[in-house]
């Protein structure tokens, strides 16, 4: 047998022979994986977004079946698949509150790297791709958002792919390319359509590629500290797919939970009125995972020389999500985890409560006090990444590290080493 996988099954025996799926599998998510063995529940989260992934592309591919992507059409064809298909309004609610809890558990996720330094060498690309990720996510959910055709979506579409006009020279050029004529109508719902069906397939590669790189050094881990050698570690079958399908079967919980009872929650009851290019809503605004980047791009008010105020405002907005490209450079720290970084612990909880404070400016309107507290939490964000981490990498003095990961979790921590004796290297 190939690859290590053992088995008495026949027709396994025969396949793994032409075929070495298994073992591949084996490898890659079994018992020869070897990880380490103090992983909290906070490492869940990466296999609940697959999970959820899983269910947005299953539900997505009936849908489409049923959706029709006209102007003409659309709304009504969404209302069809609520009243007449068998199903449908299930099918519909468990995709629409699907993207909803794959921003959350992705946000999460991305959350505890920061928090645990996973972004920290030598898993800068690991980290890259995962941003890459969260992009194409955004891409998908914003045209997805478009396709049932409501005042929302209809008037979400124009004033966001207008920002592109801000654009020197070729700003305009690249609206009528994205809306596929001089206004938001058919062809901009067609081609949103074909790209929303397509970009999750995309979405799957780069996750192939992100999974790829964190097989090359493993998983990180609570104390920052790479392991050391079999002690350190554990298959990851049985104990970890067992630990993650208790983490899916409790997300499953919450997740019924908004599909059966709170289905709209997350939504804009707006969005149930179709499409009217004659009349604006009163206030425009984004889906909630959204938020927060949307107050970023109202929080400009003013010109700066040569630079509008919209265009600043589209460069901070993309800037917001683009400098976490660049967070493995910008955080210098030799120790990875919070654990062992009291002051980075705290500020890394500040700054999550500012994310949280800019989505409930975004979901306010841009007039005072809002367009203050918005303006306020922007500087403060970007001020986290390039002020902040740079300064506490040089004065924060770090607490000391355990020798290793079967120390930390057989004896209670161990024996420490000063953390002035490049505990990256030793680790």
């Amino acid at each position: 047998m190939s690859g290590g996988f053992q088995t008495n099954n026949p027709v396994l025996k025969w396949i793994e022979y032409r075929l070495p799926v298994f073992s591949f599998v084996d490898h890659a998510v079994g018992s020869q994986y070897p990880t380490p063995k103090n992983l909290s529940y906070w490492w869940n989260f990466g296999s609940l977004a697959g999970l959820a992934l899983v269910i947005l592309m299953a539900t997505g591919i009936v849908l489409a079946m049923q959706y029709t992507a006209h102007v003409d059409y659309a709304f009504d064809s969404v209302e069809r698949i609520m009243r007449d298909v068998n199903y449908g309004w299930l099918i519909r609610y468990i995709h629409m509150n699907g993207g909803s809890f794959f921003f959350i558990v992705v946000y999460i996720h991305v959350l505890r790297g920061m928090y645990y330094g996973s972004y920290k060498a030598p898993r800068e690309l690991l980290w890259m791709l995962g941003v890459v990720i969260l992009l194409l996510m955004m891409a998908t959910a914003f045209m997805g958002y478009v396709l049932p055709w409501g005042q929302m979506s209809f008037w979400g579409a124009k004033v966001i792919t207008n920002l592109f006009s801000a654009i020197p020279l070729v700003g305009e050029d690249i609206v009528i390319w994205l809306w596929g004529g001089f206004s938001v109508d058919n062809p901009t719902l067609n081609r949103f359509y074909a790209l929303h069906y397509l970009m999750p397939f995309v979405l799957v590669g780069a996750i192939v590629f992100h999974i790829w790189a964190l097989h090359q050094f493993g998983s990180s881990n609570p104390l920052g500290i790479e392991t050391k050698g079999p002690q350190d570690t554990i298959p990851f079958h049985p104990y970890y797919t067992v630990k993650d399908l208790y983490g899916m079967g409790v997300f499953l919980i919450f997740f019924a939970a908004a599909v059966f009872f709170m289905p709209n929650a997350m939504g804009e009851a707006i969005n149930y009125v179709e499409a009217n290019p004659l009349v604006t809503p009163a206030h425009i605004v984004p889906e909630w995972y959204f938020l927060p980047y949307y107050a970023i791009l109202r929080s400009v008010t003013f010109d700066i020389w040569f630079l509008s105020a919209k265009l600043i405002g589209v460069i901070l907005m993309f800037g917001s999500i683009l400098i976490l490209f660049i967070l493995p450079w910008l955080d210098r720290s030799p120790v990875r985890s919070s654990k062992f970084r009291p002051i980075h612990k705290q500020l890394f909880w500040v700054f999550v409560a500012d994310c949280i404070l800019l989505g409930w400016v975004g979901a306010n309107p841009a007039e005072p006090p809002y367009l203050y507290i918005g303006q306020a939490g922007t500087v403060y964000y970007f001020a986290h990444f390039l002020i902040i981490l740079p300064l506490l990498s040089v004065m924060e003095r770090p607490r000391p590290l355990p020798n290793s990961i079967s120390e930390s979790v057989l004896k209670g921590g161990g024996t420490a080493m000063g953390a002035t004796a490049k505990p990256m290297e030793k680790a």
